[in-house]
């Protein structure tokens, strides 16, 4: 997961995948040029956090979705959802 350490909607995923005890490694791309050229290139040129890269399938949540995130994840609606309405999120993984 591809985040900023300020940004509400990473704040949100972090706090949604580990309620829900989601794995996932997260790269910030304020550290890592190469990590925010990577978010850039897959959004348009923007820089939306959080970004997901789940087995080569990438993805943003921005804004933050619950719901997005369930459906992304193939996690089991039957899962609490997270309190915020808006939509969600997925897990990454990196070796920036």
């Amino acid at each position: 997961m591809y985040t900023r350490v300020n940004c509400e909607d990473s704040s949100a995923a972090r706090h949604f995948l580990r309620e829900q005890g989601v794995h996932f490694e997260e790269v910030d791309v304020d550290e890592s040029p190469e990590a925010l050229a990577f978010v850039m290139r897959f959004n348009e040129g923007k820089q939306r956090t959080p970004t997901f890269d789940v087995d080569g399938y990438i993805f943003h949540c921005s804004p933050f979705a619950p719901q997005k995130l369930i459906r992304e994840l193939g996690l089991p609606p039957s899962r609490p959802a997270h309190g915020d309405q808006r939509e969600g999120v997925v897990e990454s993984r990196s070796s920036w």
